[in-house]
């Protein structure tokens, strides 16, 4: 008999493991992704203060307007384009990316390719 694998304890652990050999500081913080099947969120944590510097989501007024479902690449891109934006606002260029054990593939690649084409240095 077969036992069914839980993905989301696997990611889990992946999750953990990440974030025992990655942390952000305010000089380079850590962008941290979640994706849920509706929407993907992003943000950048500052580890050592324990703050967050800065937000995007598909749930963001600016955003919502221009998608018609938060669960796809297309999102995923916008995404990324504004958190860069929003970085380089606040003067933060350089950061660490967090992909929160999610495979470097679809949603997540594309929100990190956005961001580095938007300034973002990782």
């Amino acid at each position: 008999m077969f036992k069914k694998v839980d993905r989301q304890a696997v990611r889990k652990r992946k999750q953990l493991s990440i974030r025992n050999k990655i942390s952000g500081t305010a000089e380079r913080p850590r962008l941290s992704v979640y994706r849920s099947n509706d929407n993907i969120f992003a943000q950048l944590i500052d580890d050592v203060n324990g703050t967050t510097l800065v937000t995007a989501s598909t749930i963001d007024k600016e955003i919502k307007s221009d998608v018609k479902h938060g669960g796809n690449v297309e999102s995923a891109v916008l995404v990324g384009k504004a958190i860069a934006e929003r970085a380089t606002a606040k003067g933060i260029t350089n950061i660490v990316f967090d992909r929160s054990g999610y495979v470097y593939t679809g949603r997540i690649a594309a929100l990190a390719e956005a961001a580095r084409e938007a300034g973002l240095k990782f």
